[in-house]
């Protein structure tokens, strides 16, 4: 560790709970993202700036807008609509030139997976959606990979520690995804900023911990609720019948289940491509100009039409808002992408 490093953490091997000895470790670290909005920009940035070795940065969007006033970009991310996983990767290297940091600006599915996770000590969960989470649980219990789980809505969260062989995984807790609109968004009833740099805080923190061989949340979850001053912890049990950790059914992980492309309750919607493909973009751009409104950004085409509003990234996949469902989003996808 050089000089300069030795300097930026001395204030944290000063705490007892780590010491040089867990600083020299965590720099041995390597650490995964998934998804890179209000829970894992923050994740992300607290474990860079905390010696992390290595993280890899796994988020399939782009930055918006709303986005703003809880996730750690700034206007001109929003401006030139730079996908998140990029955006976020500048952000760490100027906080810590001495981390390695991984941009993936991919959907991750059964299909890429392993090979974006692989060789990881730890998976912190960004996501927005169950079904990238049972993926994640999934994977890590077949691996035994660590990871923590962190949902944020409205003005409660919650953080659960998850290492397998020693405590229950998601699918003790939520055995069965949701039915669609049974549960609220941060589209339908918002969510407050503070409480998702809290979660995220949290997720960090028990991260740290794991990767540290410290006592951790175990087999409880953390719940949180910032607005209200309420704070508590639920105890959680593995459930000998659960299908991941007890019977060792991986049912996404293997593809078994069709994984929804619906995007946090917004009517929109990603479409993904045949594999293996990469789009000339500037030569669809020219061929949609004549039938709505493009923009063109070093990393993403814009697309309106006056009533839908596509985004295209180079590896062909497509979110598009605007639609009822699926099976609309793939008919635009093909009038106006034509894979």
């Amino acid at each position: 560790m050089s000089s300069r490093a030795e300097r930026r953490y001395i204030r944290q091997e000063l705490l007892r709970e780590i010491g040089p000895d867990g600083q020299r470790k965590l720099s041995e670290k390597k650490v995964a993202v998934v998804g890179c909005g209000a829970l894992g920009s923050v994740a992300a940035v607290l474990l860079a700036r905390m010696g992390i070795g290595a993280l890899v940065l796994i988020d399939r969007e782009y930055v918006e807008w709303d986005n703003l006033h809880r996730q750690l970009y700034d206007e001109a991310d929003a401006a030139e609509g730079v996908p998140k996983a990029i955006a976020l990767k500048e952000k760490l290297e100027k906080a810590n030139s001495e981390v390695s940091v991984e941009a993936r600006p991919v959907d991750l599915n059964h299909a890429n997976v392993e090979s974006l996770l692989r060789g990881s000590d730890l998976v912190v969960d960004g996501t927005d959606n169950m079904e990238t989470r049972f993926l994640v649980n999934d994977y890590a219990v077949k691996s035994k990979t660590p990871w923590v789980y962190g949902a944020a809505v409205a003005t409660y969260g919650v953080v659960m520690s998850i290492v397998p062989e020693e405590t229950a995984c998601l699918r003790c807790v939520i055995p069965n995804l949701p039915p669609p609109g049974s549960v609220p968004t941060c589209e339908t009833v918002g969510v407050l900023p503070t409480l998702t740099v809290l979660v995220a805080t949290l997720q960090a923190t028990e991260a740290v911990k794991i990767l540290l061989g410290k006592p951790y949340a175990k087999n409880e979850m953390l719940v949180v609720d910032p607005w209200y001053g309420e704070f508590s912890k639920l105890k959680v049990r593995r459930n000998p019948r659960c299908k991941t950790c007890s019977l060792k059914e991986f049912e996404y992980l293997e593809g078994k289940v069709t994984k929804a492309t619906s995007l946090c309750g917004r009517n929109t919607v990603q479409v993904l491509p045949p594999r293996g493909i990469t789009l000339n973009l500037e030569s669809l751009a020219r061929r949609l100009e004549r039938l709505g409104r493009v923009r063109l950004t070093r990393y993403v085409l814009f697309f309106e039409d006056g009533r839908y509003e596509i985004a295209v990234f180079l590896d062909g996949r497509a979110i598009i808002k605007g639609v009822e469902g699926e099976e609309e989003a793939r008919s635009v996808y093909t009038r106006y992408i034509g894979l």
